[in-house]
């Protein structure tokens, strides 16, 4: 398997805790979140139910709620609670220098 590809997607100086940031990653759409704990977490940026941008929700703790309907998505895992919906896709977050990472 080949080692993942660590690309730069931002600084950590440009996210705000518990706000969201949109970024496009080779035609992904991902999101990225400081939490309250000051983690950066990263999960593609649109919700399995509706399709709202994840970026612009409200996140609480290491949870995203989605604009549109509210739909719960765990930042670390990408699972919602609704049996029906896919889960979110994740991605590994890396800091080096102030330099916010995203590996593919």
């Amino acid at each position: 398997m080949p080692a993942a590809e660590k690309i730069k997607v931002a600084n950590v100086s440009d996210l705000v805790a518990l706000v969201g940031k949109k970024v496009i990653v080779k035609g992904e759409e991902i999101g990225l979140f400081l939490t309250e704990n000051n983690e950066i977490k990263a999960v593609n940026n649109v919700c399995p139910h509706k399709g709202g941008p994840l970026s612009e929700g409200t996140v609480s703790g290491d949870f995203i709620f989605c604009p549109l309907h509210d739909t719960k998505v765990d930042l670390c895992t990408g699972e919602t609670p609704e049996e029906d919906y896919e889960c979110v896709r994740t991605y590994e977050v890396e800091v080096v220098d102030g330099e916010v990472h995203i590996c593919l």
